[in-house]
């Protein structure tokens, strides 16, 4: 397994952002099988998820209020934090962290597109990004559920430089690729008629498993929840889920399977 490359614009990194980091990591690691790394009080005990050996994801505390949720974070590649923050921010972007330098590491921002989802931007260091994805227990799929379509697509045009390609654009469905075929990188859905009162424009997280009916029921044994249960789409057999700690995530089937 080679480590994947991260042109700009590409969803690099991402992490489960929860006020209760260890019973998400004990989640996580039955669920993928993923092994839990704390980085000790210097870095504020930011764990870090592996798998065989490979790095898969982060878990940062979140210390915000109770009514601030927990959620899957999204990080995008970038050679250049400072410039991008500036193309962002000359587009309406609200910033919410200045470009940062973690160490090493790599340097990191976040900030809200003009379409309102908030997104991370990683300028790598040492870490480059995920280290697999598309097998099971990796990342397989980033999609951004957004209530304005038009100006989201332009702000990861104009901002992240993406290399848009329209899947659909028919009133129920209007959906676009960064990138095309095989080397299709994230998704952008117009979802202003889907998303629940109250729900804002964010970024999804899809993880692949072998079997999407058993991840589901073994979320429940967990304690997570079942949004949408294991369906067919034209994508591949999918389900919506959350951790214990509501942070919400989706799962989709690659390989074979023995699910009823």
């Amino acid at each position: 397994m080679t480590m994947p490359d991260y042109p700009a614009g590409t969803p690099n990194w991402l992490e489960v952002f929860t006020h209760e980091p260890d019973r998400a990591a004990e989640f996580y690691s039955a669920l993928f099988g993923w092994e839990v790394q704390d980085s000790g009080p210097d870095f504020g005990n930011y764990r870090t998820f592996h798998l065989d050996g490979r790095l898969i994801a982060g878990c940062m505390t979140n210390n915000m209020p109770p009514e601030v949720p927990n959620v899957w974070f999204t990080y995008f590649s970038t050679p250049d934090a400072a410039a991008t923050v500036a193309a962002a921010r000359a587009m309406g972007s609200d910033i919410q962290v200045e470009p940062e330098a973690i160490d090493h590491m790599g340097t990191m921002a976040v900030l809200s597109d003009t379409a309102g989802a908030m997104i991370g931007l990683w300028q790598p260091g040492s870490l480059k990004g995920v280290e697999a994805l598309g097998v099971a227990g990796t990342p397989a799929w980033f999609e951004l559920h957004t209530l304005d379509y038009p100006a989201a697509l332009k702000f990861y045009r104009d901002v992240l430089h993406w290399d848009l390609h329209t899947m659909s654009d028919e009133p129920h469905f209007r959906y676009s690729t960064y990138g095309s075929g095989d080397s299709q990188r994230a998704g952008v859905m117009d979802a202003a008629g889907t998303l629940p009162p109250g729900v804002p424009s964010h970024w999804a997280v899809y993880f692949a498993v072998t079997d999407t009916g058993a991840a589901a029921r073994q979320t429940v044994e967990l304690g997570g929840h079942v949004y949408q249960g294991a369906e067919d789409t034209p994508y591949g057999r999918i389900a919506t889920l959350s951790d214990p700690t509501g942070a919400m995530f989706r799962v989709r089937q690659v390989g074979a399977s023995h699910d009823g």
